[in-house]
């Protein structure tokens, strides 16, 4: 339960942001226009980035276990700094804007999604190394650890899809941002102590 729990609020934490991806996602629901291939795409997409970043990372630790340790203190000191800067952002908050526009077809939707999916590098950090670097400090639970953060995914991107007009009125508000980014800080801040703490 610790593995997958962590997973999903590590998972939960890190693609709750003010950005593009979530604002196409909800601009979609409350045009209600291709709802379910777009939140799909985006959650099979983050679930694929985890599965790389576990395998992929998992492979690397087996031939380098030193690695194991380096990324135990590196993960803990960026998710140290990923809470510092929620907590910047909840005494700046901003609102997340789906904007508006006509409607598209849904090849340039989902061509929309990839793009604002695979071409952030953030996710490649944030989902890949991080998510990856974290889960194999779980050993044998790692894919656990994958299960919560995957499902993290699936239920956000379904909320922000087919809530969009119930969630549309909290998401513009900066003072649901202040809140919002409190509560990331303190996960943030309570995994990385998990890291540097707790004997896996």
């Amino acid at each position: 339960m610790i593995s997958a729990t962590t997973g999903f609020l590590t998972g939960l934490s890190l693609i709750i942001a003010i950005g593009a991806q979530n604002a196409f996602v909800l601009r979609q629901g409350l045009r209600k226009e291709h709802i379910f291939p777009i939140v799909l795409f985006a959650s099979i997409s983050d679930a694929l980035l985890i599965i790389v970043g576990i395998a992929g990372l998992g492979a690397v630790i087996q031939g380098y276990p030193l690695a194991l340790e380096v990324i135990r203190y590196v993960g803990a000191a960026y998710l140290a700094w990923f809470g510092v800067s929620a907590l910047r952002r909840a005494l700046k908050p901003g609102s997340l804007e789906a904007g508006s526009g006509s409607g598209i077809t849904l090849g340039k939707a989902i061509a929309t999604v990839a793009a604002l999916t695979y071409l952030n590098p953030h996710v490649y950090l944030d989902t890949v190394i991080l998510v990856g670097g974290i889960g194999n400090q779980f050993g044998d639970e790692r894919w656990l650890f994958a299960f919560g953060a995957a499902t993290a995914s699936f239920v956000w991107f379904f909320s922000l899809g087919y809530f969009a007009k119930l969630l549309s009125r909290f998401v513009s508000s900066p003072k649901f941002w202040r809140v919002l980014d409190g509560f990331i800080a303190l996960v943030m801040f309570s995994i990385a102590v998990l890291l540097l703490t707790y004997e896996f």
